[in-house]
């Protein structure tokens, strides 16, 4: 966690205090919320109606939580690790903890239900505070610019999650789902959850390093990943540098052929000793009862 994040988070939280408290006191912010209501900005544009109805899936958890998954789903096969999909249920857990507390909590009722003009209709058995569209459309998008490679991915990965979230939440507030606090509120939430990310980190390492131990143990005890032994280690090595193109294990490559010829040449040198103790490749001299001749013939 940098000291820029932590201010980050410090600002954040206090803005989300902020819009709680505004609206618990029945401050401007109700009364502004009272104004956008009222003045019912799906009948100022109702021609963009069918598209924004289409457009706010993408603030859905279930959509949105389908496609994130499946591209980080293909990033952690192609890498190997588990990180990717790890951040994804953190941050999805601490969303649904985190927002759904305060939600029944508060209890606040949605624009389409409100009973008194110019309440804040809190404590009301609503679950509309704040709005999970919004904080949800923060978070799924966001981790993607979170889990960005380069500089530049992650700066035009932030642009994009921010413009994409700000669109859901205005789209809330035109359908007359939500209060504006209430968008106001879900931005806040879904950008809290991002930045205490980097504290949850050392904790998402150590539950990666049990998962793949253990999924490892498994699969040797089945016998669905056969142990390479030793010597045919450097050789498989050798094969996958070789297919996925790598210059650096052209070394592993050559050293396993050098010792494939060293060890051809000591069983082409063990076979010469035994036909020859002296160790030399010439034919070994013919016994002396074969090179004395023929001897006399009996009578």
């Amino acid at each position: 966690m940098s000291r820029t994040r932590e201010w980050l988070f410090g600002l954040t939280l206090a803005v989300y205090v902020a819009i709680v408290a505004g609206v618990l006191t029945t401050s401007k912010l109700v009364t502004l919320d009272w104004q956008v209501m009222l003045w019912r900005p799906y009948k100022q544009w109702p021609q963009i109606h069918a598209y924004l109805d289409y457009f706010v899936v993408l603030g859905q958890r279930g959509p949105t939580a389908v496609m994130v998954l499946a591209w980080l789903g293909w990033r952690a096969w192609r890498h190997r690790t588990l990180h990717p999909l790890l951040v994804l249920g953190t941050a999805l857990l601490l969303l649904n903890v985190t927002v759904g507390a305060v939600k029944y909590g508060l209890g606040r009722l949605g624009p389409h239900y409100a009973t008194t003009v110019g309440s804040s209709e809190m404590f009301a058995g609503g679950d509309i505070f704040p709005s999970g569209h919004t904080a949800n459309a923060v978070v799924t998008w966001g981790v993607l610019a979170y889990l960005a490679t380069t500089p530049q991915a992650r700066r035009l990965g932030s642009v994009a999650s921010a413009l994409l979230s700000l669109g859901v939440g205005a789209t809330t507030v035109y359908l007359g789902t939500h209060w504006v606090s209430d968008v106001l509120l879900g931005w806040a939430a879904g950008l809290l959850i991002l930045l205490a990310l980097p504290w949850f980190e050392p904790v998402m390492a150590r539950i990666e390093e049990f998962l793949t131990t253990a999924w490892t143990r498994r699969s040797e005890r089945f016998g669905r990943v056969a142990p390479v032994s030793a010597p045919a280690r450097p050789a498989l090595i050798a094969q996958r540098g070789a297919e996925e193109g790598e210059p650096g294990r052209e070394i592993i490559c050559a050293s396993v052929r050098t010792g494939a010829t060293t060890a051809a040449d000591s069983l082409t040198t063990s076979a010469d000793a035994l036909g020859n103790p002296a160790g030399s490749r010439r034919p070994a001299p013919l016994s002396p009862s074969r090179s004395a001749g023929p001897g006399p013939r009996p009578r």
